[in-house]
């Protein structure tokens, strides 16, 4: 995967640790003022406007904000206690610095909090929103912008896309339908709508696709799936979860990440696409949390030189050096020595190609692998099973 450099940082807009500082250490109403710089002419030539893109996006925010609300996320005593007594249980797990870091201050890592929003995706209720969000909470409230609040049931979350999906309990609500992201193109309009700092609600802020199918390492975990919109439209914490639109009001994406040196906007923005969104959004209404599993294998990718050294029949692929312990290759029978050449029917070629084709795989799911071994293609069934 590509890295930003260490100068960027790449931050969960919305996250718990964001809104912590702000909530912590400024009072709700304060605006922190932006660097006042004088404005400079810029060499210009006149021109007839560009006829082909809107003059305004009027009716698109019209048509989206109705949909697109506000999301406060608690985590109870309860649930807090629990987190703190499996982190005593487990002195490896992130619980326990949490126990550790509670001596800086009283309840410095008592119960979580944060805001964040979230898109309405059915007129009975369903909204899709980050992970990082709603993930830790066990209560949720839903402000809609006609003032209207709700309490809100999780549904089900995927860490491994930093989606989640919650409910309320109403009828003829205004909601999006996805659209078609693979639709979007560089240089397009395209409107970002949330609820940033946590009390600039339905804010609409407009920019370009400035690039496709970032893969920027911003979500934590073994097995992610990172396939971002980058946009040029001002997005801050709070806007997580929101919509992003076209310049017709249709979704094309759900607002994410920021990479930004000072922990607010920058000028980049990441959004994860409609497409993706729509169908882990599916699986999590049909099977709950989604939680993905690595394959079990480790090795290397098939070149010339090791296909030589190793006097393997094929020139590309996975080479098996070994399989995890308890793994659902190990359990399946993959030997060290193999060579996985497809996955489902299509030929991997390396790494990449292989967790491509696994993007979606999740825990219980049977595969099958082709593999090449002394000479002879076989296909294994291999069940995913649990990291251990």
């Amino acid at each position: 995967m590509k890295k930003i450099g260490l100068y960027v940082f790449a931050g969960m807009i919305g996250g718990l640790l964001s809104f912590a500082i702000t909530d912590r250490f400024l009072d709700n109403d304060t605006v922190i003022p932006t660097e006042k710089n004088q404005a400079v002419l810029t060499n210009h030539t006149n021109s007839a406007p560009y006829t082909g893109v809107a003059f305004d996006f009027v009716s698109a925010a019209e048509k989206a904000t109705p949909a697109v609300v506000h999301i406060e996320a608690r985590e109870s005593e309860t649930l807090a206690q629990q987190r703190f007594q499996d982190g005593q249980r487990n002195p490896f797990s992130d619980n326990f610095f949490d126990q550790f870091f509670n001596q800086l201050g009283p309840n410095f890592f008592g119960p979580k909090r944060g805001t964040g929003s979230g898109v309405i995706i059915s007129e009975d209720g369903y909204i899709v929103s980050n992970n990082h969000v709603v993930g830790f909470a066990d209560e949720i409230q839903v402000l809609l912008p006609d003032g209207r609040e709700f309490k809100a049931k999780k549904i089900g979350t995927d860490p491994s896309s930093d989606l989640a999906v919650i409910k309320i309990e109403a009828e003829n609500l205004p909601y999006l339908e996805f659209s078609d992201s693979e639709a979007v193109e560089v240089g397009e309009w395209v409107l970002a709508i949330g609820n940033p700092f946590s009390y600039l609600s339905s804010t609409v802020t407009a920019g370009i696709v400035s690039a496709l199918g970032r893969d920027l390492d911003l979500i934590e975990g073994k097995r992610t799936i990172e396939e971002f919109i980058q946009t040029d439209a001002a997005v801050n914490p709070g806007n997580s979860g929101g919509a992003l639109v076209d310049a017709e009001g249709n979704l094309v994406g759900i607002n994410t990440a920021i990479a930004t040196p000072t922990g607010v906007y920058a000028g980049y923005s990441f959004a994860i696409p409609s497409n993706l969104t729509e169908r882990i959004v599916n699986d999590i209404i049909a099977n709950g949390n989604i939680e993905r599993a690595n394959l079990g294998i480790q090795g290397y990718d098939v070149d010339e030189e090791l296909a030589e050294q190793e006097d393997l029949d094929v020139d590309y692929g996975i080479y098996v050096a070994q399989t995890v312990p308890g793994s659902g290759a190990q359990f399946s029978g993959i030997l060290p020595g193999d060579v996985v050449v497809g996955v489902n029917g299509v030929t991997v070629k390396n790494f990449e190609d292989i967790k491509k084709e696994m993007r979606f795989t999740k825990v219980g799911d049977v595969i099958k692998l082709d593999v090449m071994r002394d000479g002879e293609k076989k296909t294994i069934n291999v069940k995913i099973r649990k990291d251990i």
